[in-house]
């Protein structure tokens, strides 16, 4: 990159103090210039809004339903999810009709996108009129040079001195309103750690901290080799959990894995992925360690193994139903193709809901193909007039292109699932007898004990091979699953042993025991 009065950056030549003052002004110019889009985008944002409310008015459409789908739209042309883009047609709204001050000085490049939001969100709770003097006041004409000069935890403290001096029961209000809102969250954090967060009241949470701390420095001051901080993480997640202290680690719960069968039941290096069932979302995990979260939670009695089929190219393989609600079985399949995450682009929320890429009023049949996870905003905001989606193939894998009101395209694609082992060609089979079974007398890739028993002569092994996930069964409940399925791995490495179920509760004489119905779920392989 060639920068103003100086040759190539990394040439290693001198650069004159008065070219790197250049370089200084120049850096402040670009923060005006960045701050006046900002400024330009949100008014164009207001009005798209405006314009999309009043189009769907004429429409007879309801006002609670009116403008749903603008967030959306914002939110995939600034390339962010769309509860961002809602956030900032909010936010937006309130500069352009409600607080012109700061506004002016988010066009004129005084004031960053980030200390404008603050300005909203720290009056939030005021009157128009009221808002209105705190916009005066901080943003106005004579104050600006002190604004350019205030830094930001100063700004949010005058703007609460002034909102304390205009209406002091509103922020009384909010103080209440806020203890109400107390809540624990988790939310992932880099290298296979989560955030543990409680919103709770200060004078509790000081209360916590300093009990937590107090006695991680007493184990400390008897030889505990442990960090301060791992003392405290370790004790509270002990008292949290009603585990004896130094058991932090025995706790068991069920992680909903995504994993290939080379990776979880050989020496396979290809990663993981946490789907859906976690809280805190999807993430990769690395072979070792998703062999490891396996291990422990089959040493913990919680879990159970679910094979999902992809086939050569690695798309899941295609499932149907004639139900208008997605059975269990094929809403998990779902859920387990986008990895946990909605299928809409720029989009990070969790999975809420799973919906019709065409919907089925308009014929569009409930299968793998036509279905997709989404989160509420996304799921609501496809309704909207104008919307529509197809399925499409990107790559060979499954994708949705969304055409939005506007004529907008957008494609989302599937992420890759991880890829299973390689197995023989089915015609050949040399690793099966004349019963199907393996040479030790284990289960083939898709065959189930139903299958040696009823068709003795049948030699099977799919075009395709399994990925398997790990879930867990509900809570005091024996996982059972209507399709039971062995898998093998390489001579290598051994065979799966397989463990019969047992066998099923006699019913008592004179008694005619009920028939439970199970969900309308059928498979359909390709051919």
């Amino acid at each position: 990159m060639i920068l103003p009065g100086a040759a190539d950056v990394g040439s290693g030549g001198l650069v004159s103090g008065a070219v790197q003052a250049e370089w200084v002004d120049l850096l402040a110019e670009l923060e005006a210039v960045k701050n006046a889009i900002t400024a330009t985008q949100a008014r164009l944002a207001v009005v798209l809004d405006e314009a999309t409310r009043a189009d769907e008015a004429r429409q007879s459409i309801r006002a609670e339903r009116q403008g749903r789908g603008v967030p959306n739209q914002v939110g995939a042309a600034l390339r962010v999810s769309p509860h961002a883009g809602a956030g900032f047609v909010s936010t937006s709204r309130v500069w352009v009709t409600q607080m012109p001050h700061t506004f002016a000085a988010l066009q004129s490049g005084v004031l960053s996108e980030w200390r404008a939001t603050l300005l909203v969100r720290e009056t939030s709770h005021l009157s128009l009129e009221h808002r209105a003097l705190v916009d005066e006041e901080i943003c106005g004409p004579a104050h600006l040079a002190e604004l350019a000069r205030m830094g930001t935890r100063r700004l949010i403290a005058r703007i609460k001195e002034l909102a304390a001096q205009l209406d002091v029961h509103a922020c009384v209000k909010r103080n209440a309103k806020a203890v109400s809102e107390r809540r624990v969250s988790v939310r992932p954090a880099p290298d296979l750690m989560v955030y543990l967060t409680a919103l709770v009241p200060m004078a509790q949470g000081v209360q916590a901290y300093a009990q937590l701390k107090t006695h991680a420095e007493a184990l400390k001051a008897g030889g505990d080799e442990r960090g301060t901080g791992q003392i405290m993480a370790d004790t509270l997640i002990e008292r949290v959990t009603a585990r004896e202290p130094g058991h932090a680690d025995d706790v068991p719960v069920t992680i909903n894995l995504l994993v290939s069968d080379q990776t979880l039941l050989a020496d396979g290096n290809q990663p993981a992925v946490v789907v859906e069932g976690a809280p805190v979302g999807a993430g990769v995990v690395p072979a070792p360690v998703a062999r490891h979260l396996a291990a422990h939670a089959i040493d913990t009695d919680t879990a159970w193994l679910r094979s999902i089929y992809v086939n050569p190219h690695g798309r899941l393989l295609a499932t149907t139903s004639t139900s208008r609600f997605h059975p269990q079985g094929l809403a998990a399949l779902l859920r387990a193709r986008e990895q946990g995450i909605c299928a809409t682009t720029w989009c990070d929320a969790p999975i809420r809901h799973t919906d019709h890429i065409t919907p089925h009023t308009d014929g569009g049949p409930t299968s793998l193909d036509n279905g997709q996870s989404l989160c509420a905003r996304c799921n609501h905001a496809k309704q909207a007039p104008g919307w529509s989606q197809k399925t499409t193939q990107l790559d060979g894998l499954h994708a949705v292109e969304t055409i939005t009101p506007t004529g907008h395209t957008y494609v989302s694609v599937a992420p890759t699932p991880p890829r299973p082992s390689k197995t023989r060609d089915a015609t050949a089979a040399p690793d099966t007898n004349s019963t199907g079974a393996a040479p030790d007398g284990s289960l083939a890739t898709g065959q189930t004990g139903r299958d040696l028993d009823s068709t003795p002569d049948r030699v099977t092994a799919p075009p395709w091979t399994p990925a398997v996930g790990m879930t867990g069964p509900a809570h005091d409940r024996t996982p059972r699953s209507r399709y039971s399925i062995g898998c093998h791995t390489t001579t290598a490495h051994g065979a799966i042993a397989y463990r019969p179920s047992p066998p099923p509760r006699r019913s008592r004489p004179g008694r005619a025991r009920a028939r439970r119905r199970r969900p309308d779920f059928s498979w359909s392989h390709p051919t």
